[in-house]
């Protein structure tokens, strides 16, 4: 567990210390900015660094594997319908739980003076997203062509895009983006590779990824809709 906690340290020591070290030299050099701004920074900079470690830490232990196993196991009970209705509430759950959807949907809300409510902009990117991550896992079962699949996909959304309003446009990019966090991302790979692993003649390289991507575009297309719906 120790050993576990110090590699993650490392790896988010590694990773935060260079937008420490510009954030810094813009405070001291740059900007001349108070001390006790300079203090909140770093301070704020320690605990986003322990959270990081005790998250990817928690991850490792326990979501992950959960993930694999779930997959894993689901071909198992011999139901299709269970496995893709799996997906999708996972895809649901995680999405909702995300911290960068969370941040997306609040920063909306307040930017639009609450005529676009956190908890719509959020439920319809989790909506979107568990559909496609359902989509994803039946195609891992029929071993449906991931090229034709993301044709259709992304052809819809060109397709929407002379549709929707030009504000929600530049939404619904940013809503696929921010479903690829820290959360969604290891729980859906790890479901899909855990249940490609046990399908004969799968790959879990070729089946397992590609998943997240596709899955991203679901919250592209439900944006839109609900913005045509609300023009």
């Amino acid at each position: 567990m120790y050993s576990l906690l110090f590699e993650k340290l490392k790896e988010v020591v590694g990773a935060v210390a260079p937008l420490v070290a510009v954030v810094c030299i813009l405070l001291f050099v740059m900007i001349s900015a108070p001390l006790a701004i300079v203090a909140q920074f770093l301070a704020g900079s320690a605990l986003v660094i322990i959270g990081m470690v005790l998250l990817f830490a928690g991850l490792d232990i326990g979501v992950l594997p959960m993930g694999r196993f779930i997959g894993a196991e689901l071909p198992k009970l011999g139901s299709i319908a269970l496995v893709i209705a799996v997906g999708f509430a996972m895809g649901f759950a995680t999405t909702v739980a995300e911290p960068d959807v969370l941040v997306l949907a609040s920063q909306v809300d307040a930017t639009s003076n609450g005529s676009i409510r956190e908890h719509v902009v959020l439920y319809v990117i989790a909506l979107g997203v568990a559909i496609f991550v359902g989509l994803a896992m039946a195609r891992i079962i029929f071993g449906f062509s991931v090229r034709l699949m993301l044709s259709l996909a992304y052809g819809t959304v060109i397709a929407l895009s002379f549709f929707t309003p030009v504000e929600f446009v530049a939404l619904s990019y940013d809503a696929g983006s921010v479903t690829t966090g820290v959360l969604t991302a290891p729980v859906v790979i790890a479901l899909a590779i855990g249940l490609s692993s046990v399908l004969a003649g799968r790959s879990a390289i070729a089946d397992g990824f590609g998943l997240l991507g596709f899955a991203s575009i679901g919250p592209i297309i439900a944006v839109m809709i609900m913005g045509i719906i609300l023009a």
